[in-house]
This record gives C-alpha cells, sequence and structure tokens, in this order.
C-alpha cells in the first residue's frame, strides 16, 4: 500500500554553514569592527551575542538571509527576547525540529475532514499517510503543502 511521511527536519550540516557564512560577513562589516559580535549553534538552538541590542538587530537579517539561501526556512525558528546584562546582550533562537503532538493531530484533522481516501497515522514526530492509489497521496501532499500549520514540512519515504 503506498505510503509517505509528513516531517520536520532541518538539515544541521546547512544550518552550520549558513551560521558560518553569518559570522564571516559579522567580522568583516565596519559597523562590527572591535565588537565581540558573534553566531554560536548548538543542536537545537542558535545564540546571537554582541555589545548592545542594536547590533543584535543588525546581526537577525544577516542570519536569517544566509539561512534562506541556504534553503532553511525559517518558520522553523522561534526568536527569544534580547537580553542584556552589563556590556553585553544576547538572543536565543530555537531551531524547532519534529511534528509536535497538537500540529500532527490538525494535519491527522485536516486530512479527515477533506474526505479524501487516504489514512493518517502520528508516529512519533512525523505524520504517515497511506492510500490505495498514489494520485490520492499527491492530493494529500499538495492539500498539505496549501494549508498553513506553522512550520515547514518535507514529504519523504514515498513508496509504492
Amino acid at each position: 500500500m503506498p505510503s509517505f511521511d509528513v516531517v520536520s527536519e532541518i538539515d544541521s550540516h546547512e544550518l552550520a554553514n549558513a551560521v558560518d557564512q553569518a559570522n564571516r560577513e559579522i567580522a568583516n562589516r565596519f559597523d562590527f569592527k572591535g565588537s565581540d559580535a558573534k553566531i554560536e549553534v548548538t543542536e537545537e538552538a542558535m545564540t546571537l551575542s554582541a555589545d548592545s541590542d542594536f547590533q543584535i538587530q543588525q546581526m537577525q537579517p544577516i542570519i536569517l538571509q544566509k539561512l534562506t539561501k541556504r534553503g532553511i526556512d525559517i518558520s522553523c525558528l522561534d526568536q527569544g527576547e534580547i537580553q542584556t546584562s552589563g556590556q553585553k546582550a544576547k538572543q536565543v533562537m530555537t531551531v524547532r525540529q519534529g511534528i509536535d503532538k497538537e500540529t500532527a493531530s490538525k494535519i491527522v484533522k485536516s486530512i479527515k475532514s477533506s474526505k479524501m481516501k487516504v489514512q493518517a497515522a502520528i508516529q512519533g514526530e512525523q505524520v504517515r499517510i497511506t492510500g490505495k492509489k498514489r494520485d490520492d497521496l499527491q492530493e494529500a501532499i499538495a492539500m498539505l503543502k496549501g494549508g498553513d500549520f506553522g512550520l515547514p514540512m518535507q514529504f519523504n519515504n514515498f513508496r509504492d
């Protein structure tokens, strides 16, 4: 029976490359000369640190542009508040991966309400959609691409 998985994943290698490019651009910009402005990345978050909150605001479009050029959807980022302490400012941007239970149930509910001849099942942080015909699955993909679920979705593991 044909099936595919709906997932929300970020290529961590591309994320690291985008952060490296942004750090290089920040190091070369005149308005950041002599400051300790940098972006650090961990598995689940990016930390923007600089001397002032104004510099953090200047760094945001740089990193968002680099992420977009690398093919990473920026809707997967949760931008935290800018925190200032003394002479330093920092902001944590959380990188969301996987589909949470609420969003997965919205996906399943929208598929069931569309009256398509497919079934959806939540499997951890992904949703598996099965159907008898390949055309039904392609119709489900088109419907999910048109919907707004608040996070980027990829469709992989398509099997006939």
